[in-house]
């Protein structure tokens, strides 16, 4: 599973880990990215979404019906 969110787009971040020393190597920052299960009713089925944190708030604000039609709109497979 990538570190990817579906509805905000949220990917890695790359930077780099500086030493006590001051060396630099890279590193990668992930988002907090979560599987989620939610049900739709309309088509009544479970759903399986990979959000962020973010976008786990923004489907319990929206409402799952419409951030599925966001996702369908944007071409996302559900």
């Amino acid at each position: 599973m990538s570190a990817h969110c579906q509805l905000t787009g949220r990917k890695p971040g790359f930077g780099n880990a500086i030493s006590h020393s001051h060396r630099r190597t890279r590193r990668r920052f992930d988002p907090n990215v979560q599987t989620k299960r939610y049900w739709l009713p309309s088509e009544r089925r479970f759903v399986r979404l990979t959000l962020s944190t973010k976008g786990i708030k923004t489907v319990d604000k929206l409402g799952i019906e419409k951030t599925v039609a966001r996702l369908r709109a944007r071409g996302e497979k559900v």
